[in-house]
């Protein structure tokens, strides 16, 4: 896991970032899981590389529930786990 802060005009806000290696190859396919992640982690930022070898997810937000993220991406049939 890593920290990000982010500073506004008033505050400053903490941010999670995890980054997950998949076998998400398509981008039809990484779109579909991006919308299914954004509904169960609402103010996220979510996106995927799939030019990097891992197929990298990375995922920001206030809080992210890892299992979650894993379980969802396994439930669809896409392999995914904490990128090390």
């Amino acid at each position: 896991m890593r920290i990000k802060q982010i500073y506004s005009a008033t505050t400053m806000i903490t941010k999670m970032v995890e980054v997950f290696k998949t076998d998400v190859r398509e981008v039809s396919q990484a779109t579909r899981i991006i919308r299914k992640l954004r509904q169960h982690i609402p103010n996220s930022y979510i996106n995927f590389d799939l030019e990097d070898c891992d197929n990298i997810l990375r995922v920001e937000a206030e809080n992210i529930p890892v299992q979650s993220v894993i379980k969802l991406l396994n439930n669809n049939g896409y392999r995914c786990e904490i990128l090390t």
